[in-house]
């Protein structure tokens, strides 16, 4: 589904491929009545935000088109505007001893496992080559996504104390995704030691960027 995903960029708001998507999810999911997303418009930025589905997409606006702060859903210019990133979330359940989480308004992204196809590599140093693609599940660990994608392009996140950092990141810039891990693992001083243990919280898709 993932590959559907990447599929999906460029896309127009009204566009079939988009409805035929959000109608897999919401056959997929325990979500039902109206899916209509909440929207949140800005002069460079449009979001809809699917919470049931575990879904963000972000529009950007096109030829010009500057759409003003808090339109509904009926005034926006379906025409001039395209997907230019998607986020797609993950829910898991905290741990018994876990501190007291701020809960998300989003539901965990309902299908699964979600297949990412990655772009072909030179063989790295040991001479391995790289998957071609990626499955992953709502348990799936940074150390995980590192084995299969290899380094990450850029990384972040972790630092400060644990109250109030954010969690450690990973771009896979070629491949037009990035990975926020989440739970007590993603945070804190130690946070890259413990960091392979860590769950993936947030998935960001986009499109690829080339050297």
């Amino acid at each position: 589904m993932a590959s559907d995903l990447k599929q999906l960029l460029g896309q127009k708001p009204s566009s079939s491929t988009l409805s035929k998507h959000l109608s897999a999810l919401a056959s997929s999911s325990s979500a039902s009545g109206d899916l209509t997303p909440e929207v949140k418009s800005y002069s460079d930025a449009v979001y809809f935000n699917y919470y049931p589905l575990g879904l963000s997409i972000l529009f950007k606006p096109i030829n010009g088109y500057k759409p003003k702060t808090g339109l509904a859903r009926k005034d926006l210019q379906d025409d001039n505007l395209e997907i230019d990133g998607i986020d797609i979330y993950n829910v898991p359940k905290p741990k018994d001893n876990a501190a007291r989480a701020t809960k998300s308004p989003y539901t965990t992204y309902p299908i699964s496992p979600i297949a990412f196809t990655l772009v072909p590599l030179p063989p790295d140093k040991d001479g391995k080559t790289r998957a071609e693609s990626i499955n992953i599940t709502p348990e799936t660990t940074g150390k995980e996504f590192v084995l299969v994608m290899g380094e990450p392009d850029r990384k972040g996140g972790g630092a400060g104390p644990s109250s109030g950092s954010i969690g450690i990141w990973c771009e896979w810039a070629k491949d037009g995704v990035m990975v926020e891990f989440g739970g007590e693992e993603s945070r804190g001083p130690q946070a890259w030691e413990r960091g392979k243990d860590a769950v993936w919280k947030v998935i960001s898709v986009f499109p690829p960027k080339q050297d």
